[in-house]
């Protein structure tokens, strides 16, 4: 196993499989559509937004765009939703977070359909998740066990521990951390003696989203170490949440920051898109 787990080549992989999967899905009368709908002018909200809409493009994706003005009502944001609730052409619904302060984000979420949420955050996904029936997943998670997938990670009895508690990534990773009967033990910063926790760790998946609060030599030696945290520091340093270089030492493998996870939540954006595309196709 190569000890950096490199996050760039295994969405590659992944956005190859869903390009034949597009190919295969418009043989049958069926292009894949992903509406991406974005509320004022966050600079890094705006970035996403440009690489989301790219890698629609090149995938084969039909991508629908919504940029709206940041002073768009709750009332307008959640009558665009609506519309594309009904469209037929979008299999996917994608709002930019953070949303402005007067716009409800609970109630955003809730107002697409399920059975579009490619973003896997409405309540029903996540009580399908809880459950063990998924129908959309989280992406940045979902991601997360497909890189653990990739790098011949069987999870099966194995200790894993999740740092962080947030709806995003470390509830649901320890969902999908179960599913495939790992033993799993969630942390977050009130946890007593973090350490001696993150010592146990067969698989560490880091998410708790402070620069290198996880120290290298708390981490047992030949675990996986699975960082998602993006930390600026100054100017241009990005970091993740974990020590990288003291790790990297004692661990089997581990994720870089930049070029880790982050490639992967894309891919699954795209990933769950098609899914859908492939459930309508089916009707």
């Amino acid at each position: 196993m190569d000890k950096i787990i490199d996050g760039k080549a295994i969405a590659a992989d992944i956005r190859e499989e869903i390009a034949a999967d597009v190919v295969a899905l418009k043989g049958q009368g069926v292009t894949p559509g992903l509406a991406v709908v974005l509320v004022g002018d966050d600079p890094a909200s705006r970035v996403y937004v440009t690489m989301k809409e790219k890698a629609c493009e090149k995938a084969g994706i039909f991508s629908d765009e919504h940029k709206l003005p940041a002073e768009t009502t709750e009332a307008q944001l959640l009558a665009l939703i609506d519309e594309l609730n009904n469209d037929p052409r979008i299999d996917g619904i994608l709002v930019q977070l953070p949303l402005p302060d007067h716009i409800d984000e609970s109630k955003v979420l809730e107002k697409i359909s399920p059975a579009k949420d490619a973003d896997g955050f409405h309540p029903y996904n996540v009580g399908r998740l809880a459950t063990g029936n998924p129908l959309f997943q989280p992406c940045t998670p979902y991601g997360v066990m497909k890189m653990l997938e990739h790098t011949g990670v069987d999870l099966t009895g194995k200790e894993v521990v999740v740092v962080g508690r947030s709806n995003i990534v470390g509830k649901p990773v320890a969902l999908m951390c179960l599913a495939q009967h790992a033993t799993v033990t969630l942390c977050h910063s009130r946890t007593k003696d973090l350490p001696a926790k993150v010592g146990q760790a067969d698989v560490l998946i880091a998410a708790v989203g402070r620069p290198e609060m996880i120290k290298g030599d708390w981490i047992k030696e030949g675990a996986v170490v699975i960082d998602v945290g993006v930390n600026r520091v100054g100017e241009k340093k990005l970091v993740g949440d974990v020590e990288f270089e003291a790790a990297k030492a004692r661990a089997s493998a581990i994720t870089p920051v930049p070029g880790g996870v982050g490639p992967m939540t894309i891919t699954m954006l795209l990933y769950n898109t098609v899914e859908g595309a492939k459930r309508r196709a089916a009707q």
